[in-house]
């Protein structure tokens, strides 16, 4: 039987309107609407890194244009998210903590079996005396604990004892990172911290496996198993390439050809009804999305969706960069058209470089459109001025 066809355009806007990518970003951005943001993409990923805004401010202010930074402190507050992992550390709907726990596990195994030979000597010595301490005194950061060790540091491989043991009973579950602080975390007992609806709850196995691969491709539009197993980082891909097998049986899913932009077809699985509904008309308004943002983050997806080839080029020498080192991806409607180097400095923002995509034209429209969402960036992050670089316009390629 022949295969159900998804043109390129189509799949785009399907899959953009699945990360809340198509459609007006109208909304407060705080309390229950913001609760329904991250629910309905499933988790946010947070970063460190302040070039602009954080990443996980920048993803929700992407889709909300009212949202503000003190938004999801407030929410966290009130219980209705999590911080844990999925492929790197993000917030997580709190009503999924029951499913996290597949992963508490699975984490604490490879930690087991890795982190001895990864982490500096001492680490197991210290778990009893942290979570003595936490118990005992409440919670507590990093720079709270190992009190008299030493915290010369190599990098993130190289955590003094006592942090690494926090960081191995947080990924293990036995502490919850309670708040922060800045962007440092503070962790208490997870009974402490988890409500105990979620907390006390349990989830067989089977039922994570058919939540995380069915909510994944949900989210996704469509998918190859090993794709259904990265969304999330909790299923396996053994798990997530089982579970087609039987959901295509069942036709719970179907296979169906994606159109890559190059013109070649992919096999993905689609649930039925994806081939009844026609994703809306996106508008001409340009956006500003974060390098983590979840439609992009699996860069290999977004070459073949849009040609967009992206990498941060953080620790690629500056002679040898393509691009500036953290530059972010700029769409318009249904399409990625380039890519800004833009950064705060103080009370500015400065633009430095704008690479168009090829065959996209800089016209005065799109450039109006453009200027017009860097001061909606500028409004976002407390700037009082955008400033130009005279030359931010490239034809080409940057040296």
């Amino acid at each position: 039987m022949t295969r159900p066809l998804i043109d390129n355009q189509t799949a785009r806007r399907l899959f953009l309107d699945r990360h809340l990518l198509l459609g007006p970003r109208s909304g407060p951005g705080k309390g229950a609407d913001l609760q329904q943001v991250i629910d309905d993409l499933g988790f946010v990923q947070v970063d460190s890194v302040n070039t602009l805004a954080r990443a996980h401010d920048l993803i929700l202010w992407s889709r909300r244009q009212q949202y503000r930074p003190p938004n999801l402190p407030r929410l966290m507050k009130t219980r209705g998210a999590f911080e844990h992992w999925t492929h790197d550390a993000s917030v997580i709907p709190m009503t999924r903590f029951p499913v996290w726990r597949h992963k508490f596990a699975r984490d604490k195994a490879h930690m087991d079996a890795k982190w001895d030979a990864w982490r500096r000597d001492g680490f197991r010595d210290q778990l009893d005396a942290v979570m003595r301490q936490i118990a005992d005194a409440g919670a507590c950061s990093s720079m709270d604990v190992g009190e008299n060790e030493d915290r010369t540091s190599g990098g993130w491989w190289d955590w003094h004892p006592s942090k690494t043991a926090l960081e191995y009973l947080w990924r293990s579950g036995d502490l919850s990172v309670c708040h922060r602080r800045g962007f440092r975390k503070y962790y208490d007992l997870t009974e402490r911290v988890i409500p105990p609806e979620h907390l006390n709850a349990r989830v067989p196995q089977e039922e994570m496996v058919d939540w995380a691969c069915r909510t994944a491709l949900d989210r996704l539009g469509f998918a190859t198993s090993g794709e259904l197993a990265a969304f999330y980082a909790i299923a396996t891909p053994a798990q997530a390439k089982a579970w087609c097998a039987r959901a295509l049986t069942s036709r719970t899913i179907i296979e169906a050809d994606i159109q890559s932009h190059d013109g070649t077809l992919r096999r993905c699985f689609v649930l039925p009804e994806i081939l009844n509904s026609a994703p809306p008309e996106p508008n001409a308004r340009v956006r500003l999305l974060s390098p983590f943002d979840p439609a992009l983050r699996d860069r290999k997806r977004a070459e073949r969706l849009w040609g967009f080839r992206y990498r941060i080029e953080i620790f690629v020498p500056a002679p040898k960069r393509q691009y500036g080192y953290y530059v972010f991806p700029v769409m318009q409607g249904d399409r990625i058209i380039g890519r800004i180097d833009t950064r705060r400095d103080g009370d500015r923002t400065l633009v430095t470089a704008f690479w168009p995509e090829q065959g996209i034209r800089m016209g005065k429209a799109r450039v109006a459109a453009l200027a017009a969402e860097i001061e909606r960036v500028a409004t976002f992050v407390g700037s009082c001025d955008v400033e130009w670089s005279p030359e931010w316009l490239k034809s080409g390629k940057a040296g």
